[in-house]
């Protein structure tokens, strides 16, 4: 896998934390925040295919049921659920969702390829129906309002720069649990599952576990997600599980770079952009059509996605090396006898 340079990674790390401090508010909350929430979900889905070869439509039901789990045990002005100390109820939303993921990964474990992926979808479709169609816990298709974000000391984390700094921070925590996992032996057996699991099992590995296991982990990071989506938009409903929110979370996978774990948060900010000021640039009512062109691009002249453009700089240095090289090479003055030549020249030859 392409990895991002050390250098690259510590100038964005520096632009991040700096970034409270030179722009606006709108651009901390409506921009980047947004960005890492929605990077934190598609991370989800990129590190199931790139390391395990397994492309999943149903991590955003994963992030939205860790959403409605958020909000039925929080204080809501939909009046629905039993509130408890968020930290109780944070870890209750995250268990709902790394559990789902792990059942999802055990339903989808005796498939590959694109039945794995229509099964997925399949499984993210019937979360959506269900809380579409569930009034008791889900209040059907109105979902839950109003939740009131966890407050510490006088510092309320749905404001626009703690929101900011909580999303990044976990985006990059998430993103180096990826980027330590893929390292360790369970990591290492997992690229061997997506390089061939019958080779795998011959080894004596157990191929299901590590697939539940891998999808677990996955649901884990899609579940941080949700939750930071709750609090971002306040409420949650069951558009926001639905396929227009699936596919979104594969076109910002894809946008990104599938090949590289940090590729999600370059796709989803890019994504967000044009979510952002597509009304500025194109047809309000061509939305759709704006994000498909941008995608088609994509794929057509950067197969690596966006993040691949930082390869551009590496590549370009590399070809102007071996030109100079090929420059010197040809002004030194070749002879037109080698040693060898020279030696055999001497030698007599026989006459017949």
């Amino acid at each position: 896998m392409k990895k991002t340079s050390p250098s690259l990674r510590w100038v964005m790390l520096a632009a991040l934390a700096l970034a409270p401090l030179v722009l606006p508010v709108f651009w901390l909350q409506n921009i980047l925040a947004k960005a890492a929430v929605f990077g934190i979900v598609a991370l989800s889905l990129s590190f199931l295919n790139t390391y395990g070869g397994m492309v999943s439509m149903a991590q955003m039901a994963v992030a939205g049921l860790a959403a409605y789990a958020m909000a039925y045990t929080s204080i809501n002005g939909s009046g629905l659920g039993v509130p408890l100390p968020w930290p109780l109820a944070l870890l209750a939303a995250l268990t709902v969702g790394t559990v789902f993921g792990a059942l999802t990964g055990w339903i989808a474990a005796r498939t590959r390829g694109v039945y794995l992926l229509m099964l997925t979808l399949a499984i993210g479709m019937g979360v959506f129906a269900f809380a579409q169609q569930n009034n008791e816990l889900f209040n059907a298709f109105d979902g839950i309002n109003g939740v009131a974000a966890p407050t510490l000391g006088h510092l309320k984390l749905n404001a626009p720069i703690p929101l900011y700094g909580l999303s990044v921070g976990l985006a990059c925590l998430l993103l180096a649990l990826v980027n330590y996992v893929v390292r360790t032996p369970f990591g290492l057996a997992l690229q061997g599952l997506r390089d061939s699991d019958r080779r795998l099992a011959a080894l004596g590995y157990q191929v299901t576990l590590h697939k539940v296991a891998a999808f677990a982990l996955a649901g884990f990071i899609a579940s941080v997600g949700g939750v930071l989506m709750l609090w971002y938009q306040g409420q949650i409903a069951p558009g926001s599980v639905g396929l227009a929110a699936a596919t979104n979370i594969l076109v910002i996978a894809v946008l990104g770079g599938l090949r590289r774990p940090a590729g999600a948060f370059a796709g989803a900010l890019v994504f967000v952009l044009l979510q952002t000021f597509a009304t500025d640039l194109f047809y309000r009512d061509r939305y759709n059509t704006l994000i498909g062109a941008v995608f088609l691009l994509v794929v057509l002249f950067l197969p690596t996605g966006v993040l691949g453009l930082t390869d551009l700089v590496p590549r370009l240095r590399r070809a102007i090396q071996t030109r100079k090289a090929g420059e010197q090479s040809s002004s030194i003055p070749s002879f037109n006898k080698t040693k060898n030549q020279e030696t055999n020249e001497n030698v007599p030859q026989n006459r017949l």
